[in-house]
């Protein structure tokens, strides 16, 4: 009885750090903008540059987006680091693979380790 109550403690332990990590890989900053009503008639204008109906897999800024003719909505393809050693690290936007890097001061082509991120 010991043993099979040990095991399930450590199976439900398991559970949640993976639930616990899918969350936080699957938030993502997401908005909307609803579309002028002079503009619909060829797509959606985001950060002055207009992208055609439908699925927009990657925009220069990093977003992945849905265009209808009411709306665009957007979501993040980054996560922002937020919790690593401040003091002797510096953080750095990457837009060729839309990921922030976090590198130390001292010697930029060194990585400092990143606790968490929020979307």
């Amino acid at each position: 009885m010991g043993f099979m109550f040990f095991f399930l403690q450590k199976s439900f332990l398991s559970f949640l750090v993976a639930m616990g990590i899918t969350v936080t890989l699957g938030d993502a900053y997401c908005f909307s903008k609803i579309n002028k009503p002079e503009e619909t008639n060829k797509g959606c204008v985001l950060d002055g540059k207009l992208y055609p109906y439908g699925e927009i897999t990657r925009t220069e800024n990093c977003l992945r987006c849905r265009c209808s003719k009411t709306e665009i909505h957007c979501c993040s393809l980054f996560h922002t680091p937020i919790s690593y050693d401040k003091e002797s690290c510096r953080v750095i936007f990457n837009k060729k693979t839309c990921d922030y890097e976090v590198i130390q001061k001292s010697d930029p082509t060194k990585e400092c380790d990143i606790y968490s991120r929020v979307g």
